[in-house]
């Protein structure tokens, strides 16, 4: 009688899952129709057909059957995925209002609690975060000469630490971390910290464990299924863990912030956000509350430190596996800057190579390859199809970065997809490592400042030597989700 009973509730569950898929499909077609995909299976959706280890290469081989513009279903809910240069950018910057919003992405939506900050917020909070978080990072220095003199006396302090080798092989992971994270921190909490630092570190422990966490098959399976994972064990929660552990730093530093605060001389961006709080306390709708600065803090922290510092690690194992390039760029440093003064942002217009490389190490590094989701803000008509207010919409920023319409060989690493006939830098329309459009990564300036700087002041006074040799380096992935973690390895600084 009991497994009857298992039975005839099952089928129930089933029969009234397939009523509700109709009575939606029905209102689906009174409008119009989403794009065509694949058949979803009940409950499932269709995560039997997308390997959770390599989320965005199966996203890209689905459109080859669908097209660039197909719909599948993440559990019950369906998503439309973009996957070509010419229909991200159709979206994103022809229809810029129409997709500016943040998509759902369960673990985001989890850290950010419930779509706080800039990353994972939407409307009027969005607007309201990205404008403040703009605004005082340009009073702070971004974009001016005093954030680029951060960021050099920071690489000097590298530099250091790698002569310290003496030319033994070392991990290069948290000396990057350490580096650039210092950059953002010296504006986000008004001061850098040494690199021997043990909370530092256990700081950018933790943010290294976020992002592989993000990109990790468990990772994955909670962003299909997130009220079923929340209950099973497993690396998801300790993702979780790492982010409570950062937020809890932030929030000391808040306290301390708050018991030395001059109104009239903010020395960071937590004391402008403190007297933004304090302006408009009375204000029953104000964006400007502890959740908000706990999570906009975190955003600027985390995003400010670990794209552009996996970027490098990347782009180091790559030079090692193509040392040709590395010669060359060293080269064109040498003609340029010499060895006597430290680069400057305004070598970069006469560095075309280097220029080149960079934008190629982040065009094959793919560090974010399905970019972050986004959501059609009003009902809409794209490409013939209809697609409802609040859809979550994948625009698959690897589908761009290697699309063959814009690079000759889109699965190597060649800085020529930068270059023109004489050997002069150009750009791709296929470059979009930040996204585009109202969403593109409010960081994208200091970011590419950073490579730049710090990529030429490695390579101005060290050749990179692998204790393996080249042709055993492997570029692959260690992990593919959310982001594409570069393999471990390890290498030695020789002065030059």
């Amino acid at each position: 009688m009991e497994i009857i009973g298992a039975s005839t509730l099952l089928l129930i569950v089933c029969i009234v899952f397939i009523v509700l898929s109709i009575t939606q499909a029905q209102k689906g077609k009174n409008k119009g129709k989403l794009p065509p995909g694949p058949t979803p299976l009940p409950i499932l959706g269709n995560i039997l057909q997308l390997d959770t280890k390599e989320v965005h290469k199966s996203l890209i081989k689905l459109s080859e059957k669908y097209g660039p513009v197909y719909t599948i279903h993440m559990g019950t809910d369906p998503v439309v995925v973009l996957c070509s240069c010419d229909a991200v950018k159709e979206a994103l910057v022809d229809n810029a209002e129409e997709f500016s919003g943040r998509g759902h992405l369960p673990l985001l939506d989890k850290i950010t609690s419930g779509g706080h900050g800039v990353i994972g917020s939407n409307g009027e909070r969005w607007k309201q975060m990205r404008r403040f978080s703009l605004m005082t990072l340009r009073n702070f220095g971004m974009g001016k000469r005093s954030i680029e003199q951060r960021i050099q006396e920071e690489a000097q302090f590298l530099l250091e630490e790698f002569r310290k080798s003496q030319g033994q092989k070392l991990d290069p992971t948290f000396y990057l971390s350490k580096a650039v994270s210092n950059v953002i921190c010296s504006v986000v909490f008004g001061e850098r910290f040494e690199y021997e630092d043990k909370e530092f570190l256990k700081l950018l422990g933790f943010l290294n464990e976020i992002f592989k966490g993000f990109s990790s098959v468990s990772g994955q399976m909670y962003n299909f299924y997130p009220n079923l994972m929340q209950k099973i064990p497993g690396p998801h929660h300790k993702t979780l863990e790492n982010n409570e552990g950062i937020k809890e730093f932030i929030a000391k530093r808040v306290e301390t912030h708050r018991g030395t605060l001059d109104p009239n001389d903010p020395r960071d961006f937590i004391d402008c956000f403190l007297i933004r709080m304090q302006q408009e306390k009375d204000l029953p709708t104000t964006e400007y509350h502890e959740e908000a600065m706990l999570n906009t803090t975190f955003d600027l922290f985390a995003a400010g430190t670990e794209t552009v510092s996996t970027t490098l690690r990347y782009g180091l194992l790559i030079l090692l596996k193509h040392p040709d390039v590395e010669e060359l760029l060293h080269q064109e440093i040498d003609k340029v800057i010499g060895r006597d003064r430290a680069p400057c942002i305004e070598d970069r217009a006469n560095m075309p190579y280097t220029d080149a490389v960079i934008h190629e190490i982040q065009r094959f590094a793919d560090i974010v390859p399905l970019g972050v989701p986004h959501k059609v803000t009003q009902d809409l008509t794209f490409r013939d199809y209809f697609i409802p207010k609040g859809t979550t919409v994948y625009t698959v920023l690897s589908s761009v970065l290697r699309d063959p319409k814009q690079f000759k060989c889109p699965d190597q690493f060649n800085p020529g997809h930068f270059l023109d006939d004489k050997g002069k830098f150009r750009r791709n329309d296929g470059y979009m490592p930040f996204s585009s459009g109202k969403r593109i990564c409010a960081g994208e300036g200091l970011a590419r400042m950073e490579l730049f700087l710090f990529f030429t002041t490695i390579l101005q006074n060290f050749t990179l030597r692998s204790p393996v040799d080249r042709v055993e380096i492997d570029l692959t992935p260690s992990m593919s989700g959310f982001g594409n973690v570069p393999p471990n390895y390890e290498l030695a600084f020789i002065p030059r």
